[in-house]
């Protein structure tokens, strides 16, 4: 099997992504000068009349990978890049992608309702999976069992919703499966484990993506091979990218013969995870409501009993929580102050009511 493309050391979304901010403001700031005034044009009449036609993926896909190359040609040819280096060109059509894509993302990102209902399939079966799958189960060897550098790649993926770039979207992927390549090389060299390339890097992205249950995996995979440019999306891109289409696609077809593990226990394990999530939906119905309708399913949960797919509901309470007791102390403290006499008594200190935010005490002494 190909071996993983090498990596020397682990890349952040963080350190990769400011360095595209740079690319992205030095892009906005050229298109800022009157000379980039018919390329301005271009790209609204572009964004604007894309958003006249019926969502269709494919179509949608081509149309915009037609503009990115017609836009270099016109960058190309355009006096504000007439001395351009092939990174200056390169740098703007970055620019260029990360601004047409951000202005289009609610038009284009999940925008058929086949998108959603496949997101939401993947992501229920992973919590399914989450509940037994173990890494012995995907035949990962025991010297690739590293907590600590798959909660750092699994933490990579579950970036992906915070970008609306695709760029900046596959950097997620590739900085996840980087942290896999980094760790296949250090048990390489440290455990005397001879790599068996993708038969050791698959198992371990797989066994990632479902401990992560990145947020809508199908529509970001999908808006990623529609919308990034072809060009790019080669080399290391594309293999990483290429394996994660691999790890989703092994995951929806999944089942007992796909493991080492028997065909009854695993449907049997599936049955008891069903069981679980049918059993806690039951209780969120069936919880009582405070004052305002919100219900907190959790009071009772211990930790362990919780999964991935509980995350969003449980920051959605939290967030509820927060507002009402904001609320309310903001309540008590106003009815607190009102209530409060101030003294009139010559010589006497006293406390004046202050914008929020301040707390300044000031002596009044009659007659000063």
């Amino acid at each position: 099997m190909e071996a993983a493309p090498s990596s020397s050391s682990t890349s952040t979304s963080t350190s990769t992504s400011s360095g595209g901010s740079v690319t992205f403001y030095d892009f906005l700031d050229r298109m800022r000068n009157p000379a980039s005034l018919d390329l301005v044009r271009s790209i609204k009449s572009f964004i604007v009349s894309f958003s006249f036609y019926t969502p269709n993926p494919d179509n949608d896909g081509k149309k915009v990978q037609d503009f990115y190359l017609s836009m270099e040609a016109a960058i190309r040819e355009h006096p504000l890049w007439a001395a351009a280096t092939f990174e200056e060109l390169d740098s703007a059509m970055e620019g260029l992608e990360k601004y047409v894509m951000t202005k289009l993302f609610s038009r284009t990102f999940a925008s058929v309702p086949e998108d959603a209902k496949i997101d939401r399939e993947v992501s229920e079966k992973i919590c399914l999976l989450q509940t037994f799958l173990k890494p012995e189960h995907l035949d990962i060897p025991a010297v690739l069992h590293n907590e600590a550098s798959w909660l750092l790649a699994e933490k990579e993926l579950q970036k992906i919703n915070t970008f609306k770039a695709p760029r900046e979207k596959l950097l997620c992927i590739m900085n996840c499966c980087r942290v896999i390549n980094n760790l296949l090389l250090n048990a390489s060299m440290s455990e005397n484990h001879a790599l068996a390339g993708l038969d050791d890097f698959l198992p371990v992205l797989i066994y990632v993506t479902i401990k992560a249950n990145p947020p809508q995996l199908h529509s970001n995979l999908k808006f990623i091979q529609l919308y990034r440019r072809q060009a790019k999306l080669v080399s290391e891109a594309a293999y990483y990218f290429t394996n994660l289409v691999s790890a989703k696609t092994f995951i929806v077809d999944l089942n007992g013969k796909s493991l080492s593990m028997d065909e009854i226990k695993f449907e049997e394990s599936m049955q008891a995870a069903r069981l679980t999530q049918t059993n806690r939906a039951t209780q969120i119905e069936a919880s009582p409501t405070l004052q305002g309708g919100s219900s907190y399913p959790y009071m009772d949960a211990e930790a362990g009993e919780l999964t991935v797919g509980d995350v969003e509901r449980l920051l959605s309470l939290y967030k509820d929580v927060v507002t009402k007791y904001t609320s309310l102390y903001k309540v008590v403290r106003h009815l607190s102050m009102s209530k409060t006499e101030i003294p009139h008594s010559e010589g006497t200190s006293f406390l004046l009511t202050q914008p929020e935010g301040t707390n300044t005490k000031i002596d009044h002494q009659r007659g000063n």
